[in-house]
């Protein structure tokens, strides 16, 4: 069985959930009760738009409702709304409260509250949370640091080698820069929250420069990961791991098709032709975003977005017959008959209509979606993303996406508003294969 690409802890900032969102109140109204159960019902399917406003309506009926509260706190966290995750738990002491409040604090770069909040949180001992103990030492250590400052020219772009991993066939993203003035290969993982070291080289958390061309980002707290797995499948010294919050405040572009990673100081001007895709991020860390599997699908189904993985599209049996396919009649790879391969008629992402998309069925993701409080329908790997130019908006809240102009049709090129892109035929190339997750912080 082809060795699979190990699959890195999401610093916790993305799963350590519980099953609930606090303690039911013993004296709630029966509409609160309603709307909250919707509420609940909506988050789990991540229509975050449809929880806030139940939420909302929640609280409206029951204001000190504390379970309704904490809900509506995720939902603000979701949408990286740090602002309204601390009015909602505004004096709620529980441990729940704490989290949320403290990685409202450490997302919003206030060091010295998140290392309180996360602090008090660590005495709780029904908690084990490594990611909050880790960031907890970073931010008591980091007073006076500014998180993620640019200095520098105002845009810096690198050249992104054309690599391929040796053992899925798959893109791998790795982008070359300088860590704290060694010069070192980075791969992009949409899947963590926090830039992670080599744990071989590096040993203990810490803030470090990354520098890109002419621009260099200082403060940038750092946690530690074993990425030997990695190295060794990509055959390249992988040193470290670029997550989500770099990406967000440095307003990085990812161009696969012209090989490029660009940071910049500031948001880049709207490109002509892109659509814009909400971005949500689970505790405010592991990145999704929503996709409809069949055409006319109302409900697109919430897809953790890994760019660690180096196949197109892995989906849940659920995804699967909302596409009309039964996963009985998909082949097994002829190397491992547990995992299975199809083609999707149609995969919509952003406005973009993606004709015959390539897709994995079989992989256990259960060491994933048990520690989430979101129902996913499956993980986006990085041949997915390798379609589009990418780029972060708006700290990360949207990117907006322009496919790659060889597949767009002539007659949709016409119709830049509603283009439809057709995706390649499944190669006759093996697609990578997703590990159990690591280890990752829970209550």
């Amino acid at each position: 069985m082809r060795r699979p690409l190990v699959f890195l802890a999401l610093c916790a900032a993305s799963v350590a959930c519980g099953s609930s969102f606090g303690p039911a109140g013993s004296a709630r109204p029966p509409l609160a009760t309603e709307w909250l159960d919707r509420a609940k019902k909506s988050y789990r399917a991540a229509d975050f738009d449809d929880a806030r406003d139940a939420a909302a309506h929640a609280i409206a009926v029951a204001p000190n409702d504390s379970e309704a509260r904490e809900l509506a706190a995720h939902v603000a966290l979701v949408r990286l709304d740090y602002a309204e995750v601390l009015r909602f738990t505004e004096g709620l002491a529980s441990s729940e409260a704490h989290s949320l409040r403290g990685r409202a604090y450490w997302l919003s770069g206030d060091l010295e509250h998140a290392a309180d909040e996360l602090e008090t949180l660590l005495t709780d001992p029904l908690v084990k949370d490594p990611w909050a103990r880790d960031v907890a030492s970073l931010a008591r250590r980091g007073a006076g640091r500014h998180p993620f400052q640019m200095d520098g020219g105002l845009v810096g772009a690198v050249e992104m080698p054309r690599t391929i991993d040796r053992v899925s066939l798959g893109t791998a993203n790795v982008v070359p820069c300088d860590l704290d003035g060694e010069r070192i290969l980075a791969l992009v993982g949409t899947g963590s929250s926090e830039i992670l070291l080599d744990s071989n080289s590096r040993h203990e958390p810490a803030w470090v420069s990354l520098r890109f061309d002419r621009v260099e980002v200082n403060d940038v707290p750092a946690l530690v990961e074993d990425l030997s797995p990695i190295s060794r499948q990509l055959g390249l010294p992988i040193k470290a791991l670029i997550g989500g919050q770099f990406l967000r405040h440095a307003h990085v572009t990812i161009d696969r098709r012209g090989d490029q990673f660009v940071v910049r100081r500031q948001d880049a001007a709207p490109p002509p032709d892109a659509n814009r895709v909400p971005l949500f991020y689970l505790r405010g860390g592991g990145m999704i975003l929503r996709a409809a599997v069949a055409p006319g699908d109302v409900q697109p189904v919430p897809l953790f977005v890994d760019s660690v993985r180096s196949y197109p599209l892995l989906l849940e049996d659920a995804a699967w017959q909302r596409a009309g396919i039964d996963v009985k009649t998909l082949a097994s790879m002829p190397d491992d008959s547990h995992l299975k391969r199809g083609v999707l008629p149609m995969f919509r992402i952003g406005g973009f209509d993606l004709a015959r998309m390539p897709a994995l069925e079989g992989a256990d993701l259960n060491p994933l979606t048990s520690q989430l409080d979101v129902d996913l329908g499956g993980v986006i790997g990085a041949d997915l993303l390798a379609f589009f130019r990418m780029t972060f908006a708006d700290d990360g809240r949207f990117m907006w996406v322009e496919p790659d102009p060889t597949l767009i049709g002539p007659d949709e090129a016409s119709a830049p508003k509603t283009p439809a892109a057709a995706a390649p035929a499944p190669s006759a190339a093996p697609l990578g294969v997703p590990a159990s997750p690591g280890p990752a912080g829970t209550k």
